[in-house]
């Protein structure tokens, strides 16, 4: 599968959240790229501390080359969304059909980015509200695909999460 996604990291993502979908996507034959915030981590470290090494800076890329990205949770998208290289990625990519996707707290993302407006989504229930008033329609199921956004609840969702994605990629 010839496509590029960027996965988002930033200190204290969850594990399985990114480490999941960059393996998936690259079994796939997918080029991943991991991008983080311009004044974050060059190497980021989960919840847990397990390293995650930054390819490049949001400031350094072109949206335009990615077919996608995927932002994943813990408490990192709560600093990712502080960067405006970061949103501008992720509108650009929902603007233009790319994938759009994101597990558990990473709907905070999506809510800054302002790209979830009348979206049927799910996340972690920790942040339900904040996606309702951000305009979402929230259901709580294991996975869901409004259009070229793919969202997720938690770690024990991947497999429908990555499923979905892979999907989407190949029919992109």
């Amino acid at each position: 599968m010839k496509k590029k996604v960027a996965v988002l990291a930033e200190d204290y993502y969850e594990n399985l959240e990114a480490w999941y979908p960059i393996l998936r996507l690259r079994e796939a034959g997918v080029i991943v790229d991991v991008i983080g915030r311009d004044d974050g981590c060059t190497e980021c470290g989960s919840k847990e501390g397990y390293p995650l090494e930054v390819d490049y800076k949001a400031k350094d890329i072109d949206p335009a080359d990615y077919d996608g990205v995927i932002v994943p949770g813990g408490y990192a998208p709560d600093y990712l969304r502080r960067c405006e290289n970061v949103l501008k990625l992720v509108r650009y990519q929902a603007k233009n059909n790319g994938l759009v996707a994101a597990i558990c707290h990473a709907g905070w993302v999506l809510a800054s980015a302002d790209v979830i407006k009348d979206v049927e989504l799910t996340s972690t229930p920790a942040i339900r509200d904040d996606l309702v008033n951000a305009g979402a329609h929230w259901v709580n199921e294991e996975v869901v695909v409004d259009g070229n956004i793919i969202t997720s609840r938690a770690p024990a969702d991947l497999p429908a999460f990555m499923k979905a994605n892979l999907e989407f990629l190949r029919n992109q």
